[in-house]
Parts: C-alpha cells; sequence; structure tokens
C-alpha cells in the first residue's frame, strides 16, 4: 500500500483502517527490498560492471529511508508505546540501541560505497553490506514479534490522518 497524500486516511478498499502494525511489517518489506536493489547493483559492479550511475542515488535513497524510519520510530512510536503499554520499555531500549548498530553500519558502507571504482576492497563492501543486512533482519523479525501487536492495539488517531514518518516507504 503506498502512503496517502496528506489528510487522507490509510484504508483497505472494503474501508477498514489497515492496523498500524501491518503498516509496520510492509514498510521493513519495502526496506528489505531496497536493500536487496542495492545489494545488486553493488555485486554487478563488483564482478566487473561499470558502476552504476545512480548507485550513489539508490544508497542515498535508502540510507535516508532507513534513518527516518528508525528516527520516526525513536521519536514517536516508541514513546507513545512506552506511555500505553509500560511493559515494553526495555524491549523499545533495546531496538533503540539496535538502531544506533545500524546507523554505524549504514554510515560505514556509505564511505565504502563512496569509494567504489577508487580500489576499496571488495570483501570489506560485501562484509558491511552482510553485517547490515543481518542487523537490519534480526532487528526487524525482534520488533514485529515484540511490538506489532501493541501497534495495533495503539489508538492514536493523528496517525490515521497522515502516516507518520516511521510508517512511510518511498518518498512519501
Amino acid at each position: 500500500m503506498e502512503a496517502p497524500e496528506h489528510g487522507i486516511t490509510m484504508e483497505t478498499p472494503d474501508g477498514r483502517l489497515t492496523a498500524f502494525g501491518n503498516q509496520l511489517i510492509d514498510v521493513h518489506l519495502w526496506l528489505r527490498e531496497q536493500l536487496d536493489a542495492l545489494r545488486e547493483d553493488v555485486e554487478a559492479h563488483l564482478a566487473g560492471g561499470a558502476l552504476p550511475r545512480d548507485l550513489r542515488t539508490h544508497c542515498l535513497t535508502f540510507c535516508s529511508a532507513l534513518e527516518r524510519h528508525h528516527t520516526g520510530e525513536d521519536g514517536v512510536a516508541f514513546p507513545a508505546l512506552a506511555r500505553s503499554f509500560p511493559e515494553l520499555r526495555p524491549v523499545l531500549e533495546e531496538l533503540r540501541r539496535d538502531h544506533r548498530l545500524v546507523e554505524d553500519s549504514l554510515r560505514r558502507l556509505q564511505e565504502l560505497l563512496d569509494g567504489l571504482g577508487r580500489g576499496h576492497d571488495p570483501v570489506r563492501v560485501r562484509g558491511e553490506l552482510d553485517s547490515l543486512a543481518a542487523l537490519m533482519e534480526t532487528h526487524f523479525v525482534y520488533e514485529e514479534k515484540r511490538i506489532v501487536a501493541a501497534l495495533d492495539a495503539l489508538d492514536a488517531p493523528d496517525w490515521r490522518r497522515a502516516r507518520p514518518a516511521f510508517l512511510r516507504s518511498g518518498d512519501m
């Protein structure tokens, strides 16, 4: 489901509102797809192909979308969940720590990708991509298992009117 324009509710074809937890899973799926596409571009280059012209743009778009997602969780979703479900506070803190690890990996990856074509070691590039993919996957799976039900139960009318940053995919 694409993100709606500002002020439009997120409804399924039968008129029901889409649960926030399902929207989170949709964003995670989109982010996984974006990372897979980035990996394919990098692999094609490392296998001897030309450096894709849009690799830098793709990486920046992916990195900024993942950063927007995590910043939105830290600043909007997690505080709302902590207020409504105080028992989730240790889980939310662990997820915040994961965000910092992912941010560090994104920074290292960006530095390596910026150096592609100037002799950067392909093993390091692949290793950082693998590390990022593993971090994201374990983080997403843990997050989905631990907070999706709470998100689905959360009453946040403002989120229904305009999708918050952590529930957006693409440029929306």
